[in-house]
């Protein structure tokens, strides 16, 4: 299998996978890993996370990321895949569409969250686009 064809393997498998280790990078270079929901669409990679989150912050101040499966605690399994990507925080405007992309892959636990973040304001919630590196 050539190494394009295996990267495209492993980013398919972290966008399949229920829960990923998103690791962001402080200001001083420090990773810092959060298990959180993930859905593919298209080529790129969409979640979710609260506007003042410092997962937000840190992927404003560097976007270089990495994804690897892992269980609802942020444990990773043996084997997991690992990717790297460039994420971006959108608009808040964009929030809806990458609710809907997300709730397309966990439906009813999805959209049971989105109406507790709807029930905190259009701006509690801001979402985030991961494209391969």
């Amino acid at each position: 299998m050539e190494p394009s064809e295996q990267e495209a393997q492993a980013w398919a498998a972290v966008g399949r996978a229920s829960y990923v280790s998103f690791t962001s990078y402080r200001k001083n270079g420090t990773a810092v890993a959060t298990p959180v929901w993930i859905a593919p669409d298209g080529d790129d990679l969409y979640f979710f996370s609260d506007t003042g989150a410092y997962k937000v912050k840190r992927v404003r101040n560097n976007p270089a990321v990495s994804l690897q499966p892992c269980d609802v605690r942020g444990r990773i399994k043996d084997g997991a895949p690992l990717v790297t990507g460039l994420a971006a925080v959108l608009d808040h405007a964009d929030t809806p569409r990458v609710r809907r992309i997300v709730n397309r892959k966990y439906r009813v636990t999805g959209t049971i969250g989105g109406l507790f973040s709807r029930l905190r304001g259009s701006e509690a919630s801001i979402g985030i686009r991961i494209r391969k590196a």
